[in-house]
């Protein structure tokens, strides 16, 4: 297993790591089990969570099957504060109160004495940057945190909170996990060469479009038995005519390198300058054997160079960035303006 530094930390990561998004909802905690002793013994040893997959279950599972034969020692854990986890107008956002109570409770559920990488889960501008900073740099500071990072902020805010830390002299992110796959390499445009200037570490997720890029759908309107589209988690917004015009430009690419599409895709992604791991949401043990199965493959720059030609760098046909940042961001903004 290759292993890169996150950003310009010292902190080395497996370059695949494990999401657990649906661990207490799909995947059961005997299958996660296995899928964390099969992770480890293939060298990763980098593994991400949150407080709201499945209201805690998520982190609890995780940490259940960390606790045991010292597994925890080994591992990078990344887990997420600020969306909601009770009914009161201080259950979610990022502000001091929400964040130390989030932190203490996501210490308990992991079983842990401290988390590798803190996420704020997305941009809230109604509490103060300096606010979220500085809570963050007492977490850091108090051996509750090891390292900090952002999930789903933009390019300006980022710079904006990197100047504010070398000003005060607080813990700097070290890490950003945005949307990133062949349907949607919006984050080209800007987000990537930002982080690269100011080492944050690219920890992306869908990078097979949340199962899009398998090839298992030949229409909009298809709904494969056991598919997210069965069950409503894919909007139309993502699965467009777009997009499986380009699935099916790109599969024969796939097959030349003797590779399903998923694996070439993930390939592609691990591949990509500014990224460090791409994050599998592996909920079989069968998902993870195959991604493993990408861990030599590199693709050619003759391969990359007709990826390009396929999907432009920068261009989108699903939606994955613009909803869960600018859409996601301008409510907070009309609601400061009092509109």
């Amino acid at each position: 297993m290759e292993y890169r530094n996150l950003g310009r930390s010292g902190l080395k990561v497996s370059s695949l790591c494990i999401g657990t998004m649906t661990w207490g909802i799909s995947t059961d905690e005997e299958e996660a089990q296995r899928i964390v002793d099969e992770a480890l013994d293939h060298g990763i040893n980098f593994f991400d969570t949150a407080n709201v997959y499945a209201q805690g279950a998520s982190e609890e599972i995780l940490g259940r099957a960390l606790a045991r034969d010292g597994k925890r020692e080994r591992c990078v854990v990344a887990t997420k504060f600020t969306g909601r986890m009770g009914p009161g107008p201080n259950d979610s956002g990022s502000s001091r109160r929400h964040m130390m109570l989030a932190c203490e409770a996501s210490l308990r559920r992991l079983r842990t004495d401290w988390i590798d990488l803190y996420y704020v889960h997305f941009m809230d501008l109604e509490t103060p940057l300096e606010e979220i900073l500085q809570g963050l740099d007492d977490l850091v500071r108090q051996g509750k945190v090891r390292y900090i990072g952002t999930s789903k902020w933009v390019p300006s805010l980022i710079a904006e909170a990197v100047m504010a830390s070398l000003h005060y002299g607080w813990a700097r992110f070290v890490a950003e996990q945005p949307p990133y796959n062949l349907l949607d390499r919006s984050i080209e445009k800007e987000l990537v060469w930002t982080c690269l200037r100011h080492g944050i570490g690219l920890v992306t997720w869908a990078p097979l479009a949340t199962g899009i890029l398998s090839g298992q759908y030949q229409s909009v309107d298809d709904r494969p038995k056991g598919s997210r589209a069965e069950t409503g988690g894919i909007s139309a917004s993502r699965l467009t005519e777009g997009a499986l015009e380009r699935v099916r430009a790109l599969k024969p690419l796939a097959e030349a390198r003797g590779l399903t599409l998923a694996q070439f895709a993930l390939a592609w992604v691990r591949q990509q300058p500014g990224v460090t791991a791409p994050i599998l949401g592996v909920r079989t043990v069968e998902h993870l054997r195959s991604a493993l199965a990408i861990e030599e493959v590199r693709l050619t720059p003759e391969e990359l160079q007709r990826v390009d030609e396929i999907a432009p760098p920068g261009s989108a046909v699903s939606d994955y960035w613009d909803a869960n940042t600018f859409r996601r961001l301008w409510p907070q903004v009309l609601r400061q303006w009092g509109r």
